[in-house]
C-alpha cells in the first residue's frame, strides 16, 4: 500500500474545542476591578493590575487569593508579562508556592496553573531552573493532600510544564516522570494505603508523562520501565474511557517513534550469549515483546473502526477513530500524521508524534492564551520552529529595555531557547532510525 500522508486539520488531533484554531485568543482581562477583601471593590489601572493582584496574595482570606490568582492568569494569557516578571519574580513565585502549600483545592489548582504560565513566560534559564527546584517539593506534597481529579490534573500539568522549560538535565526530567508514574504504579509499603486513580487522573498522568518523554533520549531509560509502561498503556486501550484510550494511543505511538520498543526487543534477542539460564530468560523476554507488539497492533486496528454504542458521544468516537487510524498507519507503514494550523494567519505544522504531543499539551494548558503565546513567546516559537511573518519584535521602536534584553541580547531567552533546543535535538537524533518507524510485527525471532 502506498504512502498516504495525513494532513488532517481537525480538532481531534489538536485537542481543540474551537471550530477554528486560528481565532485570536479568547482570554482577555476580565475587568480592571477585582474584589480583594470579599466586601470591597478595588479599581485597578492596567499598569497596576498585576502589582495589586500580587499584593492580594498576601491576604489571609483564601477567596481573595483565589480571585487574585484568576486575575493573574488572565493577565499572563493576554500578554507576555516580561516587565512584571523582571520586577516581581522572586516575590511572585514565593507567594504562588505558599498558595500551593496552604490553600484550598481551588487555590492550589489556580496557583499550579499560574506557576506553569510563569515558567513559559520566563523561558529557559536561571529563573526557570529556580521555579523547578523550588516547586518540586511543594507540588509533591500537594499531590498527597486530597484526591480531587481536577486539582491533581493541574498539579501534573504544572510539573510537566516547569520540567519542560527548566529541566536541563535528563535526571531532572526522569525525576518528574517518576513522580507522575507513582499515581498509576505506586511503591507499596506496609503502611501505605493507595486510592485507585480516576480515569481523569490516569489520562492526565499519561498525557504529562508523554509530554516529558518527548524531550528524553530513549536509550537512557531502563528497559524494565519501558516494558512496564508499554504493558500498562496497552491495558488502557481496553478501558471504557475514550480520553484514556487516546492518551495511551499517543504514548505508544511516541514510544514506537523513538524506536525504544525495537531497541528493547533487539537487546533481549541479542543478550543470549551468557549462561543457558540467561539465554532462556532473554528468549522469553523477546517472545513477550513480540507478542505485545502484535497485541497492540490488533487493539489499535479495532479502535480505529470501533462502532458507537448506546449513549456514545459522536464527537468523542470520531476523535478516537481519527487518532487510531493515524496510529495504525504509523504502525503499519511508518508515516506520522502531518498537521497544520493557522496562528494569526501563519502556518504552524507538525510532522512527528513528538511534535504533535507537545502541541496538543501546550494548546490545552494555555487554552485561550495559546495564540498570543505562539505569536510572542520566543521559547515556544523555537520549540515548534514557528516564526510569525508579521512579527516585528526585533524592529519595534516600542520595546522596553527588559524586552530588548529578552529578545536581542546574546544571553536572551530567544538565543538560550534556540541553543537548548538545538542541543536537545542533536541528542535525540542520535541512535534513532532515519526514515520510517514501522512496527514490523513479522520480525523473525531467531
Amino acid at each position: 500500500m502506498g504512502k498516504r500522508k495525513n494532513q488532517r486539520k481537525n480538532a481531534a488531533m489538536l485537542d481543540s474545542d474551537d471550530d477554528n484554531s486560528s481565532v485570536s485568543s479568547s482570554s482577555t482581562m476580565r475587568s480592571d476591578r477585582m474584589s480583594v477583601s470579599g466586601t470591597e471593590e478595588v479599581d485597578f489601572s492596567k499598569d497596576s493590575l498585576l502589582d495589586e493582584a500580587v499584593d492580594a496574595l498576601f491576604e489571609k482570606r483564601g477567596s481573595t487569593r483565589e480571585k487574585a490568582l484568576a486575575v493573574i492568569i488572565d493577565a499572563f494569557n493576554s500578554n507576555l508579562q516580561h516587565q512584571f516578571v523582571e520586577k516581581k519574580f522572586a516575590t511572585f513565585l514565593h507567594q504562588c508556592l505558599n498558595c500551593i502549600k496552604k490553600g484550598s483545592s481551588k487555590e492550589i489548582s489556580l496557583a499550579s496553573r499560574t506557576i506553569g504560565l510563569l515558567a513559559l513566560t520566563v523561558g529557559p534559564g536561571d529563573n526557570a531552573r529556580e521555579i523547578l527546584e523550588e516547586s518540586i517539593t511543594p507540588l509533591s506534597q500537594a499531590f498527597k493532600l486530597g484526591s480531587e481529579s481536577s486539582k491533581i490534573a493541574l498539579l501534573l500539568d504544572c510539573l510537566a510544564v516547569i520540567t519542560f522549560v527548566g529541566g536541563n538535565d535528563p535526571e531532572e526530567t526522569e525525576k518528574s516522570m517518576q513522580i507522575m508514574w507513582q499515581f498509576v504504579h505506586p511503591k507499596l509499603g506496609s503502611n501505605v494505603i493507595t486510592v485507585k486513580p480516576s480515569a481523569a487522573v490516569i489520562t492526565a498522568v499519561v498525557s504529562a508523562w508523554s509530554f516529558l518523554l518527548t524531550t528524553m533520549d530513549g536509550r537512557r531509560l531502563n528497559p524494565k520501565l519501558w516494558q512496564e509502561s508499554i504493558t500498562y498503556f496497552s491495558s488502557l486501550l481496553d478501558k471504557d474511557d475514550r480520553s484514556m484510550r487516546i492518551a495511551a494511543g499517543e504514548a505508544l505511538a511516541l514510544i514506537f517513534e523513538m524506536g525504544s520498543l525495537e531497541k528493547f526487543a533487539a537487546e533481549a534477542k541479542g543478550s543470549s550469549d551468557g549462561s543457558v539460564l540467561e539465554g532462556n530468560k532473554s528468549k522469553e523476554g523477546f517472545s513477550h515483546i513480540q507478542g505485545l507488539k502484535g497485541k497492540i497492533l490488533n487493539q489499535v486496528r479495532d479502535l480505529s473502526v470501533e462502532a458507537g454504542g448506546k449513549g456514545s458521544a459522536k464527537k468523542d468516537l470520531n476523535n478516537q477513530r481519527n487518532l487510531f487510524k493515524d496510529v495504525l498507519e504509523f504502525f503499519e507503514y511508518g508515516y506520522s500524521p502531518e498537521t497544520s494550523m493557522k496562528i494569526g494567519g501563519d502556518p504552524l505544522q507538525t510532522s512527528k508524534w513528538s511534535q504533535l504531543i507537545q502541541l496538543n499539551f501546550l494548546k490545552r494548558f494555555l487554552g485561550g492564551g495559546f495564540t498570543k503565546h505562539m505569536q510572542d513567546n520566543a521559547f515556544l516559537q523555537n520549540v515548534f520552529g514557528f516564526t510569525p511573518k508579521r512579527r516585528n519584535l526585533l524592529g519595534s521602536e516600542h520595546m522596553s529595555n527588559s524586552e530588548k534584553r529578552m529578545y536581542k541580547s546574546p544571553n536572551s531567552v530567544l538565543n538560550k531557547a534556540r541553543t537548548q533546543l538545538l542541543n536537545k535535538q542533536r541528542m535525540l537524533s542520535e541512535g534513532r532510525n532515519i526514515g520510517h518507524y514501522a512496527v514490523n510485527v513479522g520480525d523473525e525471532d531467531s
